[in-house]
Order: C-alpha cells, then sequence, then structure tokens
C-alpha cells in the first residue's frame, strides 16, 4: 500500500511559500482504482509527483514500507505529455522498453497496440498524432508489470472516442492486483470504472470515501465535487440580469 504521513509541499512564489499539498494521513490500498480528484490548483498533480518522488517535500511517503526510490519497479506513471523516444516506432519503443525494465510484458503491449489499432505502425513515435501517442504511452505504462499505476490526466486533450478506448481497455487489462491511481476532471467519464474517491481542495483532502458509500448517501461524484468547491450553478444569471 502506498501511505503518507504529514506530508507538506510549498512552492516559492513571488508572494512568499505557497503551500500546495497538505496531508496528514493518507492511505491507498493494493487492488484499488483510486480518482485523485479536484478542482485546478488543488493539489492532484503536486500529490502524484510527491508519491512518485519527483517532488522534494516534508513528511514521509512510503511504497510498501519503503521509500520510493527503492521501489520504481513496482511503479508506472502516465502522464498527458508522455514519456515515449519520439524518434522510435511503436515496436521499437516497446522494445526499449522490455530492455530497461525487467517485468516489462512485450506480448502485452503488442496486444493492447493491436488493441488501439497502432499494432502495424512503423513510423516514429513524433509523426503521430496526440491521441495516438496518448494510447502508446498507456499501452506502455499498463505493460510494465507495475503494481501501482499512477495516471495524470491521461484523458486530457483526448476526443470521447479515445477516452472510452482507454477506459475499455484499463477495464479489460487489469490483473486485479494493480492499485491505480486516476487524476482526471472527467468525472461523469469515470465515476464507474472507480472504486474510491480521493478529493482535494487546496491541497487538503476534503473527502475519502467509496463510490459504494457515495451511492448509500444518494449523491454523485460530480455532486460531491460541486459541494466541495463551492459551485453555484446559478451564478451565470448574474450576467443576464
Amino acid at each position: 500500500m502506498i501511505t503518507l504521513n504529514q506530508v507538506r509541499k510549498y512552492y516559492d512564489q513571488k508572494e512568499g511559500f505557497v503551500l500546495a499539498l497538505s496531508c496528514d494521513s493518507l492511505t491507498l490500498g493494493d487492488g484499488e482504482v483510486i480518482g485523485i480528484l479536484g478542482a485546478n490548483g488543488a493539489g492532484k498533480t503536486t500529490l502524484l509527483k510527491a508519491i512518485m518522488g519527483f517532488l522534494r517535500f516534508e513528511g514521509e511517503i512510503l511504497i510498501d514500507g519503503a521509500p520510493v526510490n527503492r521501489q520504481y519497479q513496482d511503479i508506472s506513471f502516465i502522464t498527458e505529455e508522455g514519456s515515449f523516444l519520439p524518434f522510435l516506432t511503436p515496436l521499437e519503443y516497446g522494445e526499449f522498453q522490455a530492455d530497461f525494465w525487467p517485468r516489462f510484458d512485450m506480448a502485452r503491449y503488442r496486444r493492447l497496440l493491436e488493441f488501439f489499432g497502432l499494432a502495424g505502425e512503423n513510423r516514429p513515435i513524433a509523426a503521430f498524432s496526440n491521441g495516438q501517442q496518448a494510447k502508446i504511452e498507456v499501452a506502455a505504462g499498463f505493460s510494465r508489470g507495475a503494481r501501482y499505476i499512477l495516471m495524470d490526466e491521461p484523458f486530457l486533450g483526448k476526443d470521447v472516442f479515445t477516452r472510452r478506448d482507454f477506459l475499455k481497455m484499463m477495464a479489460a487489462s487489469l490483473h486485479g492486483e494493480e492499485t491505480i491511481l486516476l487524476c482526471t476532471h472527467q468525472i461523469e467519464e469515470i465515476e464507474h470504472f472507480l472504486d474510491r474517491a480521493v478529493v482535494l481542495s487546496q491541497g487538503k483532502v476534503a473527502a475519502d470515501l467509496t463510490i459504494d458509500e457515495l451511492r448509500e448517501s444518494g449523491k454523485a461524484l460530480l455532486g460531491l465535487m460541486q459541494e466541495i468547491s463551492g459551485y453555484d450553478g446559478e451564478r451565470y444569471k448574474e450576467f443576464l440580469s
């Protein structure tokens, strides 16, 4: 599991140090699909990058009881920017990954490329559209044999059909042991896919509940997000009066 204890992250800005993340205690269990949700600037990406060890922070983050720098074989980080090598073809990129990560499943990677309609492509990845590049990034990320898969806005800028493909692929390819942390603004599309939602507001955990608990309360995830953010759906009327 992933545990956070007394984690604080400050950014140095013109007005001084700004608190971007403040988490006293958070445990993310094995085998869960967890939505890391919140408005822009809520601290979602900061949280994921802190877990990955990309940021310096106060406090402690442990993965299976050890620091992240001892657990990289068990973590896959998928971002909307992508980490692929643009001069390689999709197949060459998979071969590179297989040489770098001992548990990389080349057969699974090929199947995912086929699912996305990219198996026969011999062009450099740089020649693909953003949506196609994102599919290659996801295919590689899900083939590394990682137990923890962190996804930061994987759907950003992607059309509705690509997003549906992503969700179908994730649902079909999970083995059941993986823990997925999914940061996205596509709330209504991913609600049925989640086991749990962690909602951030101003860097703090404002809500942490299972989707079953949410349904039992008679609420939808979007409604919970609106409550936490203080969104007023009638505010636009001020400009019409």
